[in-house]
This record gives C-alpha cells, sequence and structure tokens, in this order.
C-alpha cells in the first residue's frame, strides 16, 4: 500500500510543479486588487484570471497527471483516458444532471454536487484511467472491431468503468458530505478545542475534496458562524469572530515554507537543485498567497504519515491563536497579502502575536519534519530513490542522442529483448523492467553500457540504475520496442 501511495505521489509532481507560478500571479493580482479581484484594474484581472486558469481546474490536471504517471507505458492514450474519465463524473454528477436524474429543481439538488469537481474525483479518475490502460491497451479485438483494439480501447473502457464509479458516487458522496456538515456544527459548539479540531480535519480532507463542507460551516453562513462575512463587514464579536482563520495564517506564512526548507536540506544530495527548484516555488507561494497545494500535494502520497503531522500542527496552531484571542481573516486565503489587508480591519485582534506563533511553528515544522524524514527515511520529493549517478566523466564525455540510443539497444537485448521483456518504465533513476524469465536477463551486457548497477527485486522484476538521465533511455527503449 505504502508503494502504491509513493507511486501515486510520483505521478502527482508533474501537474504539481505548474501550479506555485500560478498562485503566485493570483496573489500578484489579489494584491493588486485586494477588494475587486481584477474588477478595479486590467493588471490585477490578467494575473487572476492567468493563475485561476491552473489553480481553478486542479482536478483536470491530477486526472491527467496520476494517469500518465500510473500507466506503465506513460503513453498519451492513459493521459487522454483520464481527462475522459474526469469530464464523465463532471458531467453526470454536476447539479443540472442530478436534477434531470431526480425529476426536480436545480436548486433542490444536494449542495454536495457543486462540490464534485474536487481533488479527489481527479485523482481517483487518473487511477480508474491507469488500471484500465494497464489492463486493455494491447487487448485485440476480432477484426470487425480491430480498428479499436489496443490503446484506442483504452478512452473507451475507461468510460465503462467510469460510469459505475459514477452511479457509486452518486449515492455515497451525499453521505458523506452530510456527515461531514454535521460533525462541523458539533464541534463549532467546543471553543478553541473545536478550532484546533476544525483545523486538523480541514487539512486532512483536502486530497479528498471534502474539506469544503467542513469550510462551508465555519466560513460562510451555513449555520450561522459566517466565520470570514462577518470578519469582513465588522458585524462580528472581536477577539471571536476569525478564530477559523487566524490559526492558517502561521502553517501557510511559516510552518509550511520551513517544512519545504527541511525537505530541501534532506534530499539526496545528487538531487537537491532538483528539490530546490520545486520547494522553492511552493514554499514562497504559500508564504505569499497562502495557497499550500503544490507544496502539500508534493509530500502527502511520497510521506503520509508526515502530511499527518502537518494535520496535527494545523490543529495545533487554530487552537493556539483561538485560545488566546489572536484574530485575522483572509478573503483569499492566509498568506501575506491577506495578513496585510487584514491588519485595517477593525475585528483583528492581536494580529501581530501570529507573527510570533508562526515563527515558533515555523522552528517546530523544521526541526520536527527534518528529524521525520531522516529518521524515518520519508521519501519525500528528492529522496524517492536511491540514486547513483553515472560517473562525471561518462556523462561528459558522451553527448546526444546516438549515445542513448546505443546504450539502450544494449541494455534491452541484454534483458532479452521483445521475447523476454513484458513491461518498461522509468522513475527517477531506474528503467523499472518486466520480464517474462530472469535466467534469460545477461547482466553482464547490460553493465557493458557503465550503468552503475542492477538490482533484482523479484522473479520477474529488474530495475537497471542509469542515473538522472534514465528518461532519455527509457525513450530509446520506447522506440525499439514500437520499432519491433
Amino acid at each position: 500500500m505504502m508503494k502504491y501511495l509513493q507511486n501515486l505521489g510520483r505521478s502527482l509532481m508533474l501537474p504539481v510543479a505548474v501550479l506555485p507560478a500560478a498562485a503566485i500571479l493570483m496573489g500578484i493580482g489579489y494584491w493588486i486588487d485586494p477588494t475587486g479581484w481584477g474588477s478595479g484594474n486590467v493588471i490585477a484581472a490578467f494575473l487572476v484570471k492567468a493563475g485561476e486558469s491552473l489553480i481553478n481546474n486542479i482536478p483536470i490536471l491530477f486526472a491527467v497527471g496520476v494517469a500518465l504517471g500510473m500507466s506503465k507505458e506513460k503513453d498519451g492514450s492513459a493521459a487522454l483516458s483520464g481527462l475522459v474519465a474526469f469530464l464523465v463524473v463532471k458531467t453526470l454528477l454536476s447539479p443540472e444532471s442530478v436534477a434531470l436524474f431526480q425529476g426536480g429543481e436545480e436548486e433542490a439538488v444536494d449542495p454536495a454536487f457543486e462540490n464534485i469537481e474536487n481533488a479527489f474525483i481527479g485523482i481517483l479518475s487518473g487511477i480508474v484511467a491507469s488500471q484500465m490502460y494497464n489492463r486493455f491497451s494491447h487487448v485485440q479485438l476480432p477484426d470487425a472491431f480491430a480498428f479499436f483494439s489496443g490503446k484506442r480501447l483504452v478512452p473507451i473502457m475507461t468510460s465503462v468503468a467510469m460510469l459505475v464509479v459514477t452511479a457509486a458516487l452518486f449515492f455515497i458522496w451525499p453521505v458523506v458530505y452530510s456527515w461531514l456538515v454535521a460533525f462541523g456544527t458539533a464541534i463549532s459548539k467546543l471553543g478553541f478545542v473545536g478550532a484546533g479540531l476544525y483545523g486538523f480535519f480541514n487539512r486532512l480532507l483536502i486530497p479528498t475534496g471534502l474539506h469544503h463542507a467542513l469550510n462551508a460551516v465555519f466560513w460562510f453562513d451555513t449555520i450561522g458562524i459566517d466565520d470570514i462575512g462577518k470578519f469582513r463587514d465588522g458585524t462580528g464579536v472581536k477577539g471571536i469572530t476569525g478564530m477559523y482563520q487566524a490559526g492558517f495564517f502561521p502553517i501557510m506564512m511559516f510552518g509550511l515554507p520551513a517544512a519545504a526548507l527541511a525537505m530541501y536540506h534532506t534530499a539526496k544530495s545528487k538531487r537537491k537543485k532538483q528539490a530546490a527548484s520545486l520547494m522553492m516555488a511552493a514554499g514562497f507561494a504559500s508564504f505569499f498567497t497562502g495557497v499550500t497545494e503544490p507544496l502539500e500535494f508534493s509530500f502527502m502520497f511520497l510521506a503520509p504519515a508526515l502530511y499527518v503531522v502537518h494535520a496535527v500542527l494545523t490543529g495545533l496552531s487554530l487552537g493556539i491563536a483561538a485560545f488566546f484571542h489572536w484574530t485575522s481573516g483572509f478573503g483569499f486565503s492566509a498568506g501575506l497579502v491577506d495578513y496585510i489587508l487584514s491588519l485595517r480591519i477593525p475585528l483583528a485582534n492581536q494580529p501581530y502575536m501570529l507573527l510570533l506563533q508562526g515563527l515558533v511553528f515555523g522552528v517546530i515544522y523544521y526541526f520536527l519534519f527534518r528529524f521525520l524524514i531522516t529518521k524515518f527515511d520519508l521519501k519525500t520529493p528528492g529522496r524517492e530513490e536511491e540514486t547513483t549517478e553515472m560517473p562525471e566523466k561518462e556523462t561528459a564525455s558522451s553527448k546526444g542522442e546516438d549515445r542513448f540510443s546505443k546504450m539502450a539497444t544494449v541494455i534491452y537485448d541484454g534483458l532479452g529483448g521483445d521475447e523476454n521483456v513484458t513491461a518498461v518504465e522509468n522513475c527517477t533513476t531506474r528503467l523499472r523492467v518486466e520480464v517474462k524469465d530472469m535466467d534469460a536477463v545477461d547482466q553482464t551486457k547490460i553493465k557493458s553500457t557503465g550503468v552503475p548497477g542492477i538490482n533484482i527485486v523479484g522473479p520477474h522484476n529488474i530495475q537497471v540504475i542509469v542515473g538522472t538521465q534514465v528518461q532519455f533511455v527509457a525513450d530509446e527503449v520506447e522506440k525499439i520496442r514500437k520499432k519491433d
């Protein structure tokens, strides 16, 4: 199960990598026009909408990215199937469609279906699509239907599979959503303890998208709390209103950026630059804009236990801020932009204490994350694989596609060629190969290419350690397989 989650986490790296820049664009746009979000400034409008083009479509990005990353051959038809899977759910469970199914008005549709387009549905769609690809991409149909054989069959079977999944979600999703609303209503009566519980479950539910159900209870006028609205218009109680928002500032402005720094410092030496580019961008997006998804999704599946720790710390932060009545609020998210803007709101109560709390949580996040990552060898970004690089001389002296083509030819021949190889994929540094007969593998021939090592992980699974340029070798291997 853990290996599967880590594979899922690696698959999310591609879509996650594009999110920090989008978050920063939105943050700058909101900073320029904090009240109109673009309605009062054309530059702000341009930046906000540019960022929204990605941030608001995270479910689609995840559906495509997971389908591509979890499929055996990383083929474009798998990515297309991920999109198909998501579109099936999005369309069939939209409020408009549900109203048709139930024979009533759209206003009477369960509010759960207004939140059906979320990260969980995107990830689920990608997983289903990848499984359909792995199962049906090489199926040959009778001659009369030969056009739909192989990879063309994958989107079709994905659509069929998602019909079943959608039918189940039609009944399950509203029940789970209503449970969370009821749960949120109950804990709202527990004061600062309830604020802490809310913070914990808010983060814990991010991967499923069901945190919106809790947010609706505390942030909006679902049961009369309306924490965001009352804080903004000044109709709340000073020191109380904003308690379900304030504790997020120390986490998003200090805690998560410190966690990003810890993950960078614990990355493998050969992958520090790669980890730095993601962690720096995602950490800044969290600090400046309060958009945390790029950072959280970078490790929530690679190291789920670490994500639970993050959820606990978030709960503590909200509980502490609520206990001391340090309040602040946001219109976009709990980043620097909203923090500065909230200082002039009358209901803000000792908001500067949130900076002190943030510094403390930043220290806690950094040292706790660093300790847990190294102590338990958690596979955070930059630590997914033990990397053994190609020798520097070899890398420097051999350039171009010809080198990788020759290398791939010898490796593939050493693996036994088409008669023995059943599947090939790659991770950050290794070719992961499934073979029919391990005895048919010529390890000496493979090692003659200069690869640092070979790792046999099962009777039919072998890994060829190539180095960080493994993608180019994998591409050449794929060309050989398609040619044959």
